[in-house]
């Protein structure tokens, strides 16, 4: 049977760079390097020719730089994409604005020895490569000759079991649960930026590398009304406080009481994610059922689209981001297609819904 191989193209102005990750991928049997560009207005070209599956696209080009690209291709022709820049510095400011735009992963060079460190790094390279095209609607059902390092894809069974028994809710106090993924950065700072400061308490992933979920709350906490951190294990659920799942960690939303905390749980991806959006899902249909309000936004994929399925079962009432202001409507049209859904909004109404809903 032939191989249903993963394309990529790779942007970068440096003919070393080209070379050593083309040199990489070659032996891969489910991965190919489709063609190489030294800038973003050549890579154009050739990704109209040949629409590949994933890009790895450098910061620092002539002509335009790989951000500005990254912005334009998420905004025309979403492809998931890999920056691997020297420019990226853990929590620095350009690793974070490409993953507000979009990027689903930041490979960072070296300023020295960048040849040496792409042969060292082989392994955590292919496996973004794999990782950002099962993001990809595009990229489904590949059949391979030989076995590769292919993750299946498990359902929120692998972190949190369903449960069947009546929910008993001895509160009456609402939280939200959000979901999102590419293009959800910035919208999640348009949602945030509109809670007012007696908001209902706030639980978000947001599908992000670990070590830039810090400084993403962070960066939010300094717009918003409302407290915006990285969520810690334990942390209370409080009105007027937005926890953001930390990056390579599950959250879940749990009760004790009258009191609403969460758990940030290691284990495997779940929708080829962690966090994922069905793992706190489904713990919201579990602990706090009718007193949720989900909220499902931009993203690739269908992660939160079953746990969102969950809720409504529960009693939640759940709101879609519409396809007109989504970067990718992808998981919003997944819930939808469920029949998950309560309502569907543009982006900047969301706010407004769940204040009306909670203070109903």
């Amino acid at each position: 049977m032939a191989i249903d191989k993963i394309k990529v193209l790779i942007i970068d102005d440096s003919a070393v760079v080209r070379q050593t990750l083309s040199m990489i991928i070659e032996d891969e049997k489910d991965i190919e390097v489709i063609n190489t560009a030294p800038n973003p207005i050549i890579g154009e070209k050739k990704i109209a020719l040949q629409k590949p599956d994933v890009i790895i696209l450098d910061i620092e080009m002539p002509q335009m730089d790989g951000l500005t690209f990254l912005k334009k291709l998420m905004s025309e022709n979403p492809i998931p994409t890999i920056i691997c820049s020297s420019k990226t510095e853990k929590g620095g400011q350009n690793a974070i604005t490409a993953i507000e735009l979009g990027a689903v992963d930041i490979v960072q060079k070296p300023k020295v020895g960048t040849k040496e460190f792409l042969q060292e790094s082989k392994i955590r390279i292919c496996d973004v490569i794999r990782a950002a095209a099962r993001s990809n609607s595009r990229v489904k059902n590949h059949h391979f000759k030989a076995p590769v390092s292919v993750a299946p894809k498990l359902t929120a069974d692998a972190i949190l079991a369903k449960s069947n028994r009546p929910l008993s809710i001895d509160t009456t106090e609402m939280i939200a649960v959000v979901g999102a993924s590419t293009g959800g950065t910035e919208a999640l700072r348009i949602f945030l930026e509109m809670m007012p400061i007696n908001s209902p308490g706030i639980v978000i992933v947001q599908h992000m590398p670990e070590h830039f979920t810090k400084s993403f709350a962070q960066r939010l906490n300094s717009l918003c009304k409302i407290e915006v951190k990285e969520a810690e294990n334990n942390d209370v659920v409080y009105p007027g406080r937005a926890l953001i799942a930390p990056g390579n960690m599950h959250i879940l939303l749990k009760r004790q009481g009258a009191r609403y905390y969460v758990e940030t749980k290691d284990g495997p991806l779940v929708c080829r994610h962690k966090p994922s959006v069905d793992v706190l899902f489904r713990s919201a249909a579990r602990y706090s059922g009718p007193n949720t309000v989900g909220i499902i936004m931009t993203g690739m994929g269908d992660d939160g689209a079953r746990g969102m399925s969950e809720m409504k079962e529960a009693g939640a009432y759940n709101i879609a981001q519409d396809e007109a202001s989504c970067v990718v409507f992808g998981m919003p049209k997944e819930a939808i297609k469920r029949d998950a859904v309560d309502c569907i909004l543009p982006l900047n109404k969301i706010a407004a819904e769940l204040i009306r809903r909670t203070n109903e």
